[in-house]
């Protein structure tokens, strides 16, 4: 994994050609530029079908990206402006802009003290009489508590939306994301389970659901237009179906070395006082699309493991309502549970193709650093 005493964060190609799968990839790719078929066409349509089947679910579309997998949801539950939707404050800004696409206000709801993921208990006081939907996000691969968010949107009658765009074979209480509500996921390359290029899908138990989900993503017909829907262009085209396809029967291995790969870093990283890892729920079973450390000292440590040759990310340097247009809009919102995570995120490499020597060596690092400081 390490290329010249440096350690990436990521390497797509290492990754496709360490796990087994590149020769799948070039097999699929061959056979869909022969086949003369490039758009919805067969490879999409087994490719929604092997989805659902495999979220524990009947009905899956796939679209142009994660962030249209959410929109186009919201827009076919009949959300609209003047609405309001409850979202994570902490959360990638996409959560956020699929509600603004929508025509709708994004609600911002914190996290849990000490978590990344929405506060369920918190849920209440961001509801008003405008609020017609709740979106929570299993961000880094690690559920939501569903049932506690089912229980406040079952007393006002607000359906859920699941943000899974990083939770792929992720499960809750023994059941797949996307079992249970209409879920939204991103294929983008570095997901966990990732296209050559952008993608996403909706699945749903909902045929009525996903009927106006396909009508959308394909510019709509005339006789929804007539009745105020405008469709987009929106499609998962025949190469990336094909090569989802082909990485789909891996997943379940690929995320079984994720849990191993943070089950590691726990165990090596949980007693250095600096750092705080994070933890599973014993009711999840997360995939770990990114393994989250935090740090008072975040921009030291991450400088220092640079100089050390472990790159590293942060997600997210900046909390949504401080981001431009939100920025504006969003100016009364008192949210330092978002802002202080914002300073203190640092993602470390991960992922199915990682070795074990490679993750001693980043926890080395990171101690090292950490003593430092």
């Amino acid at each position: 994994m390490t290329v010249g005493g440096h350690i990436p964060f990521l390497s797509l190609q290492q990754e496709h050609v360490e796990t087994g799968v590149q020769d799948d990839i070039d097999t699929a790719l061959l056979r869909v530029s022969r086949s003369g078929r490039y758009l919805l066409g067969p490879e999409l349509e087994a490719f929604e079908a092997e989805y659902a089947a495999y979220c524990e679910n009947s009905h899956c579309v796939a679209v142009g990206s994660g962030l249209d997998a959410l929109t186009l949801t919201l827009r076919a539950m009949g959300i609209r402006e003047g609405d309001e939707v409850i979202v994570p404050s902490h959360t990638c800004i996409a959560s956020w802009l699929a509600v603004s696409a929508a025509g709708a206000r994004p609600v911002p709801v914190e996290p849990q003290s000490g978590g990344f993921l929405l506060d369920p208990e918190r849920l209440q006081a961001g509801i008003t009489r405008r609020t017609r939907a709740i979106m929570p996000v299993h961000l880094y691969g690690h559920p939501v508590d569903l049932d506690a968010v089912e229980a406040v949107a079952a007393d006002h009658g607000l359906p859920v939306i699941e943000d899974a765009a990083q939770a792929h074979g992720a499960r809750y209480r023994e059941k797949r994301i996307g079992a249970r509500y209409a879920a939204a996921f991103s294929f983008y390359p570095s997901k966990n389970l990732g296209a050559l290029s952008d993608g996403g899908a909706v699945v749903t138990s909902d045929a009525e659901l996903a009927h106006r989900i396909r009508l959308l993503r394909n510019y709509a017909s005339p006789e929804t237009c007539t009745r105020g829907m405008q469709g987009v262009n929106s499609r998962l085209d025949e190469l990336q179906a094909a090569v989802l396809r082909a990485k789909l029967p891996h997943l379940d291995r690929w995320n079984a070395r994720r849990r191993e790969i943070a089950l590691r870093y726990h165990q090596g990283l949980s007693d250095i006082p600096a750092v705080q890892t994070p933890t599973a729920e014993g009711w999840a079973e997360p995939v770990w699309h990114q393994y989250v450390i935090r740090s008072a000292q975040r921009d030291r440590l991450r400088n220092a493991l640079a100089a050390a040759g472990v790159e590293t990310l942060v997600h997210y340097p900046v909390a949504v309502h401080r981001m431009g247009v939100y920025k504006a809009r969003s100016c009364q919102c008192v949210l330092p549970l978002a802002e202080g995570l914002a300073a203190e995120v640092l993602s470390l490499p991960i992922g199915p193709h990682v070795n074990d020597d490679t993750i001693d060596a980043v926890m080395r690092a990171v101690r090292k650093a950490a003593e430092e400081l």
